[in-house]
């Protein structure tokens, strides 16, 4: 990619930097409680004209050819995005992982390069409560997302995670792009 890709935002995601998540959610669940649930989700905004079931089949297929392949479902939310979910055993994170960045690519080579939003990998605290850490692809950074009842959040919680995460991942530090993620299924 050049120059005015970048600048134009056809640049493809750095996702290498997703392979950091299962050392961030050591740090996570040492300083906080909140454990991985297993389920991880990319989301992006579907052109009208695509297909988001072939695409689904394609990423299907390709998972299914490696051993032990997650579950993986297609869903849209109330807001019109596309969520690609995959879950794995709670405690095979590093697979998990490897299945979202593999659906990345597959979406990235497939012309949604531009329309991949974030990636995400949804926690748990022995009360049931919800966290997430979310990649953004443009930014190439991540940030915690901990929902509460009533469209709320749990900033203490994310100020806290933010604060552990600090030199195990780049952690986005502009606020206004830790983005509520209401209608992300399954968190």
């Amino acid at each position: 990619m050049g120059f005015l890709d970048t600048l134009l935002g056809r640049a493809k995601a750095d996702l290498d930097r997703l392979s950091v998540l299962p050392e961030a959610a050591a740090v996570v669940q040492t300083t906080t409680g909140y454990a991985p649930t297993g389920v991880g989700a990319v989301c992006f905004a579907t052109p009208e004209d695509a297909d988001p079931g072939r695409l689904c089949r394609e990423l299907q297929d390709m998972l299914d050819a490696t051993p032990d392949a997650p579950t993986m479902t297609l869903t849209e939310d109330a807001r019109g995005y596309t969520w690609l979910l995959a879950h794995h055993a709670p405690d095979d994170l590093p697979e998990l992982v490897d299945n979202l960045r593999a659906m990345s690519a597959v979406l990235q080579d497939g012309g949604f390069a531009d329309r991949l939003l974030c990636t995400l990998v949804a926690f748990r605290n022995p009360s049931a409560r919800p966290l997430a850490l979310v990649y953004l692809y443009k930014c190439g950074t991540f940030y915690p997302f901990a929902p509460l009842p009533n469209e709320r959040r749990n900033n203490h919680l994310e100020f806290q995670v933010r604060a552990a995460l600090a030199g195990v991942l780049p952690v986005e530090s502009d606020l206004g792009r830790w983005f509520p993620l209401w209608s992300a299924p399954d968190l």
